[in-house]
């Protein structure tokens, strides 16, 4: 009979390399995450305190079906939402393309949604408005922005979204009320752009 430990050791052994790999954490914002933050996501004059901000570190699939590690700085009040959301995600294997600070395209919205980059706290205001963004709170974020722009007339955001404006075409990460992404996010409380009447947002959850 095999002891307990050899048991163990097994399990270890042929547990799945995708779940070895998988990190799922939070940490606080620390300096040299906040000096890539300075003067771009986190401007001068930013209102939020730095100690309300949240580092995510969150393992994703990516279109081609590797596993890769993401970032995302956040509100920590959804912190523990986005962790579960993204965790979930894992598990089914969701692509999402790409996941990192918005900072490395210099706080360019533009730039990063062209890249197809799921980002969130950025301090900025609403496009077209002097109000604030709920991302300026680090309460909202973008997911596969290219494959699910903004629209508002005859205005999109990314502009080579305009290839994903027909929402009953097939094709990768589109994001449709009840596909996981969207029924995971509405789970814990978010709000959809896509659900929007006057815009949509199809990339863009809040709370």
């Amino acid at each position: 009979m095999r002891s307990a430990s050899t048991v163990l050791l097994l399990l270890l052994f042929f547990l799945p390399l995708q779940a070895q790999k998988a990190v799922f954490r939070v940490d606080t914002i620390g300096d040299s995450v906040f000096r890539r933050m300075q003067g771009r996501s986190y401007p001068e004059g930013c209102t939020v305190k730095r100690s309300d901000l949240r580092y995510l570190t969150v393992s994703h699939y990516d279109l081609d079906g590797q596993i890769r590690q993401g970032e995302l700085v956040c509100n920590k009040r959804i912190a523990a939402d986005l962790i579960d959301i993204f965790r979930a995600l894992f598990r089914a294997r969701y692509p999402i393309a790409r996941m990192q600070l918005i900072d490395d395209y210099e706080a360019d919205d533009e730039r990063s949604m062209e890249a197809n980059n799921t980002s969130c706290f950025c301090y900025r205001v609403v496009n077209g408005s002097k109000k604030l963004s709920k991302h300026a709170e680090g309460l909202a974020i973008d997911v596969n922005p290219l494959y699910n722009p903004y629209v508002k007339g005859e205005k999109v955001l990314p502009r080579s979204g305009r290839s994903y404006l027909d929402r009953t075409a097939s094709f990768p990460c589109k994001i449709e009320r009840n596909d996981l992404l969207c029924r995971l996010f509405r789970q814990h409380g978010f709000r959809w752009g896509g659900a929007w009447r006057s815009v949509k947002d199809y990339q863009h959850f809040e709370k």
